[in-house]
């Protein structure tokens, strides 16, 4: 499993970056297709309201899966981009 976490004009603190594996690596399991996931994590206006953006981009076998979401906190907008993303594969799946 290839993962990259990528944050824009900020770093990430340790207990993010493993709730972002954990998600992940659920969607690993759903199919044993996926190659690589690339994250960003962005901040779009700092004083405004669901500012906390996070962009999934999965590689797989099947092709590209991707999902975007805004909302008050980073791992909100993470729970949201998963479940996105697996109804993606699991769709894509049954094609």
């Amino acid at each position: 499993m290839n993962l990259q976490i990528n944050s824009v004009n900020f770093s990430t603190a340790a207990h993010l970056n493993h709730f972002i594996k954990k998600k992940i690596k659920k969607l690993f399991l759903v199919t044993n297709s996926l190659i690589s996931a690339d994250i960003y994590l962005k901040i779009d206006k700092p004083k405004s309201h669901n500012n906390k953006v996070v962009e999934i981009k999965l590689r797989s076998k099947l092709g590209i899966f991707f999902a975007k979401k805004n909302t008050n906190s980073f791992e909100e907008s993470i729970i949201l981009v998963s479940k996105a993303l697996k109804k993606q594969i699991i769709k894509n799946k049954k094609k």
